[in-house]
């Protein structure tokens, strides 16, 4: 806008005036490379190349109809997205009524859904000859608008005509179809999918299973095919192997459309956790990144299944964020306990065999929460009877309470999640805390490595040599390790993943975690926009900071211990590209060497160092035999 006011205002003349902008960009960009200097300086070039006049007549011939504009939400919308989400979103939130609010502060899940922002400019379609179904472009979308069905034949009955399937290819579903299909109007149009896609066009390798076409040709029929997809029945997920990522992406994800940024590194961890147990899930959310995209009004991208069920969430501060966590963990132990004492009290009403079942069913995986939960569906058929036959006010008093608490025999997964600004900084006291309590708590941290949601301060997880905020001419000091301060308790599952990396072992650590009976800790390496990246190949760039060791894969399963094996289990491979490739990849490294060139070449040497050392000692800990066998 400012080359086409100087272009055509004549307050200066043209030629200077654009000399004057393009210097400025010069100066301003200088430190970020020549090559954001050179896009800045084309797309000045650019517009004045486009820069046309526009007659414009004083008068209208004919007049024009008024233009008819879409409502904010369909109207197939609930009431209440309709009524007040939607004048929310129409930016007329403030000409509400205070009676139309909920008066008790709590909004609907599941309301993302209803915004289709059609945003994107292109859209990934899926080429059913080529696709392999491995699950990948499904497990990394931010946004969880690619997923995929597996399904009877006879459900295509009522397809519509532009409905993609094929055979499914996996042994466990012979005979049966399966389609990948996009939300169209929810996409962002980042492209990791394309990007993380192994499946290549053989006759034109350019292509591949998943590639980016324009949106507006394919709205309409798109929009039908996603609705068609979403009535297919899902996959009955006790028989799914949580193990294979193509099996796993059938699970359906309570974690979707969120407003985050395009390509979002943290989201894809969110929406795992969502799928494998949301259904069950507790979610304790530190402010930041995660706790604006998921949970800011008007809508909510967190969910629920067809059942109702689907995570509790709420948001605390950033300094207690952890102890919030806990106090889930807290309040559930202690009605589950209350539950088991009225349970085993009423035991001979109830029948002893249904009331054993319950008190000592193994909820390990979801084939045994399916059975619970059956056990616990029947107690309460049993409780209502109960209900109708007694007279006795005190022997009712605790049957009403046991119907109460009766949802709690099936296993509670609680989770505390932040980012790296909550866990290394702010909230770390709390956290040490809640770790070295000894609960059954999960906490997952979305490393950034910089504070994302705030402007992109510095944080103790920022690592050395990389430009933030209070940190313009390089961060001085290493990246703190809050995965080997957690391992010290010796009890504490700990895990560091990063997706773009490894996929298979992010899945396998979240399992774990999620299994082990006591506190655990998932570090995941989420990239981001201020990292000063491509966001459509990001994978890439998770892949090159554990290739160049710069971030290390491991579990440390505290279990292990008891089987007289190492606790900790070293799962990359050792560094095997140099750690300048990795870093500059990143403009929040690279832009040192223009503006402090020298101190640039110095933090380079120190950081690659402290990736030798790091690589080392952990090396020599996974290594290292346990008491028990130098014992044997």
């Amino acid at each position: 806008m400012q080359v086409c006011f100087f272009a055509v205002s004549g307050v200066l003349e043209k030629e200077d005036a654009i000399a004057h902008i393009k210097r400025s960009i010069e100066k301003t960009y200088r430190k970020k490379g020549d090559e954001i200097v050179q896009m800045n300086l084309n797309a000045v070039d650019q517009t004045l190349e486009n820069l046309h006049e526009v007659n414009v007549q004083t008068t209208l011939h004919t007049p024009h109809p008024t233009p008819s504009i879409k409502p904010p939400v369909a109207d197939t919308a609930p009431p209440f997205v309709r009524e007040v989400l939607g004048k929310m979103i129409a930016g007329c939130g403030d000409r509400l009524p205070v009676s139309a609010l909920p008066v008790d502060g709590t909004y609907p899940t599941g309301t993302a859904k209803y915004e289709k922002r059609n945003i994107a400019q292109e859209i990934p379609v899926w080429d059913t000859d080529v696709c392999v179904q491995c699950g990948k472009c499904v497990m990394v979308c931010p946004h969880s608008v690619i997923r995929s069905k597996v399904y009877d034949v006879e459900a295509l009955e009522t397809a519509p005509e532009t409905f993609k399937h094929t055979n499914a290819r996996d042994h466990d579903w012979q005979g049966l179809k399966f389609t990948i299909q996009v939300a169209v109007e929810d996409c962002t149009g980042c492209g990791i999918c394309v990007d993380v896609c192994p499946a290549k066009n053989k006759s034109q390798p350019r292509l591949k299973a998943i590639n980016m076409n324009p949106q507006p040709p394919l709205r309409e029929s798109e929009r039908s095919n996603w609705d068609f997809f979403l009535d297919l029945p899902n996959p009955d997920r006790p028989s799914l192997n949580l193990h294979k990522i193509s099996q796993q992406q059938m699970q359906e994800p309570l974690f979707e459309f969120s407003g985050a940024c395009a390509g979002c590194g943290e989201t894809p961890y969110l929406k795992l956790v969502s799928q494998l147990f949301g259904d069950r899930a507790l979610i304790a959310n530190a402010t930041g990144c995660s706790s604006i995209y998921g949970g800011n009004l008007p809508t909510t991208p967190w969910t629920h299944n067809a059942e109702g069920r689907g995570p509790a969430w709420s948001n605390s501060l950033f300094e207690d964020n952890a102890e919030f966590g806990l106090g889930f963990r807290v309040s559930i132990d202690k009605q589950r306990e209350f539950a088991s004492e009225l349970l085993q009290q009423l035991a001979s009403e109830l029948g002893e065999e249904l009331v054993n079942a319950i008190l000592n069913a193994t909820q390990h995986d979801e084939a045994d929460i399916y059975e619970q939960r059956d056990r616990v569906a029947l107690l309460k058929e049993g409780i209502q009877t109960l209900l109708e036959q007694i007279s006795d006010n005190t022997l009712k008093s605790k049957i009403q309470n046991l119907k109460s608490l009766a949802d709690l025999f099936v296993k509670k997964s609680v989770w505390i999640i932040g980012g790296d600004g909550w866990a290394y900084d702010i909230g770390f006291g709390g956290l040490d805390h809640v770790l070295a309590s000894g609960r059954n708590v999960n906490v997952l941290v979305l490393d950034t490595e910089v504070y994302s949601n705030t402007g992109g301060q510095m944080s103790k997880s920022t690592p050395r040599g990389a430009v933030a905020k209070f940190a313009a001419g390089g961060k001085p000091a290493p990246k703190k390790d809050l995965g080997l301060i957690a391992m010290t308790y010796g009890n504490v599952y700990v895990a560091s993943v990063a997706m773009g990396a490894r996929d298979e072992h992010t899945l396998k650590a979240f399992l774990e975690a999620e299994a082990y009976d006591g506190p655990s800790l998932i570090i995941a390496y989420s990239h981001c926009i201020a990292h000063g990246i491509d966001m459509s190949t990001a994978m890439q760039n998770q892949k090159a900071a554990v290739d160049s060791g710069r971030w290390l894969l491991y579990r440390y399963h505290p279990d292990r211990r008891q089987q007289g094996a190492n606790p900790l289990q070293l799962d990359s491979h050792a560094p095997k590209i140099p750690l300048e490739r990795s870093m500059y990849l990143e403009n929040r490294f690279k832009m040192l060497t223009k503006s402090q060139p020298e101190a640039a070449k110095r933090l380079l040497e120190e950081a690659q160092q402290d990736v030798n050392t790091r690589w080392q000692m952990y090396q020599y800990l996974a290594a290292r035999p346990t008491q028990t066998a130098r014992e044997d």
